[in-house]
């Protein structure tokens, strides 16, 4: 029996200890600690979308693979695991697409926010799990809806719900291999004004179609620069793409946290500007992390607002003081925003200036450039 209480003050667990500012959002839910009051058999524990490693680092003893998409989840149970003295040597960190191990004695599922990336989670499941296999999910108990549990009971079988406990519901499925089609590992959408074909893995923000934020900025990105542009914060790559298009002689760095946004970027260019890949680079990073200084012509930003389910800037915050750091003198951070978040205000603070380049009803588009 696998039981921990998260609350133990000999556990220390940091929400998001790679920020430069300590978060003081707590970093379990109470969806954590109900699936660690389940009586679990021994052997091999499949780990899915741990936030902040809570569930990792309580497991820890045991032979644990963690599967996530995104890069900052895993870095974070590193240095809570570290924090706290355990061994990370029997704990393998996946990404959301690498293949899993076969016959787990244990799955555990944090319920993601994005109803695509559950569906793509458990059809990976079905490859590799056993009606032997003890299959648990949790979430907040307003976060489980019928299209969850229709999920599990199509990809996994039957499938049964917990009471509520402390607002948390836990998922019970066994599986019985029911029959289904095959799972694209992406959606396909014809970007407006283009012939570009855009492939979007499941956790990628706006699945379906450019999101309108994106698209506004689209109409007014910098042009002719000649040397390193960064889409910070990447998602599909279509900013970076039209910033290859549009400067021909720079050089333009894709980032982002998760694995699926980097390998739906790569994918974008490989298929739609295969030409310009020799000036295109990949990378899975925290922002702007290790990145020299002074360096980079132009960072563009359509920067998320939230973490998770939680509404916060300090992501925005952290990609633009990055920003200043990694441009150099006379180099130009350009993001687009919803008018509401105040950034105006935030980037004159940081920069010494902001202009705006374009405004809409709901969106406005800004440029702070470093100076000397």
């Amino acid at each position: 029996m696998s039981q921990l209480d998260l609350n133990d003050r000999s556990l220390v667990l940091h929400r998001f200890p790679l920020m430069r500012e300590e978060s003081p959002l707590q970093a379990w839910d109470a969806a954590d600690e109900y699936l660690l009051q389940q009586e679990l058999p021994a052997g091999p524990v499949l780990i899915f979308n741990d936030s902040f490693g809570a569930l990792t680092t309580a497991l820890a003893d045991r032979e644990v693979w963690q599967i996530s998409d995104s890069w900052l989840s895993q870095q974070a149970t590193r240095q809570n695991l570290q924090m706290n003295q355990l061994d990370d040597s029997r704990v393998t960190f996946l990404s959301s697409l690498d293949a899993l191990p076969a016959s787990p004695a244990v799955v555990l599922i944090k319920v993601p926010k994005t109803l695509a990336l559950l569906e793509q989670q458990l059809y990976a499941l079905r490859q590799v799990v056993t009606p032997e296999t003890v299959i648990l999910a949790g979430a907040r108990a307003k976060e489980i809806h019928n299209s969850t549990l229709q999920l599990f009971e199509k990809y996994i079988g039957e499938t049964k719900t917990s009471l509520a406990w402390k607002k948390a519901r836990l998922i019970y499925s066994t599986f019985s291999n029911p029959a289904v089609r095959e799972l694209a590992d992406s959606s396909v959408w014809t970007l407006d004004g283009t012939p570009w074909q855009i492939h979007n893995h499941a956790n990628v923000f706006s699945r379906g179609s450019l999101d309108v934020g994106a698209r506004f900025f689209l109409q007014h990105l910098p042009d002719q620069i000649e040397g390193e542009i960064v889409d910070l914060g990447c998602g599909n790559g279509v900013i970076g793409m039209q910033a290859l298009a549009q400067n021909p002689e720079a050089e333009v760095h894709f980032l982002d946290e998760s694995y699926m946004a980097v390998a739906s970027s790569q994918r974008n260019v490989e298929l739609n500007l295969p030409d310009d890949m020799a000036r295109s680079h990949f990378h899975v990073n925290n922002m702007l992390s290790g990145y020299p200084s002074d360096r980079l012509h132009a960072v563009l930003c359509n920067p998320p607002f939230h973490q998770q389910h939680a509404v916060t800037d300090h992501l925005a915050w952290q990609m633009f003081r990055d920003a200043k750091r990694c441009l150099q003198h006379g180099g130009e951070l350009r993001i687009v925003g919803n008018r509401h978040l105040d950034y105006h205000h935030k980037l004159k603070k940081m920069f010494g200036n902001c202009t705006l380049i374009a405004s809409n009803q709901k969106f406005v588009v800004l440029r702070s450039v470093k100076l000397r």
